[in-house]
């Protein structure tokens, strides 16, 4: 295998891991920002206040994209895989 051949197969596993990953960390962004906000209006300071909507916003999130994240995962493992001899080279 040649250099170019491995820093392209790190390059699309690192891409991939990163479109699968971000849609969640993006959704804990939101709704930590949001949050954020609520507990400045309010002066409400508890820190359980903080973590349980991002904790719920993160199992939402994971239930509703799993789909998608699974087929996104096997799509890169099936391509992976069907290029073996490739790589063996």
């Amino acid at each position: 295998m040649s250099a170019d051949l491995a820093i392209e197969l790190a390059r699309q596993a690192f891409l991939t891991s990163l479109w699968v990953g971000a849609p969640i960390l993006l959704l804990g962004f939101a709704v930590g920002v949001i949050v954020s906000i609520v507990q400045i209006l309010t002066s409400m300071q508890d820190p359980a206040f903080n973590a349980i909507p991002r904790l719920a916003a993160f199992l939402v999130g994971i239930l509703l994209l799993m789909p998608w994240m699974t087929e996104r995962l096997v799509s890169y493992t099936t391509t992976l895989f069907s290029n073996l001899g490739r790589y063996a080279r």
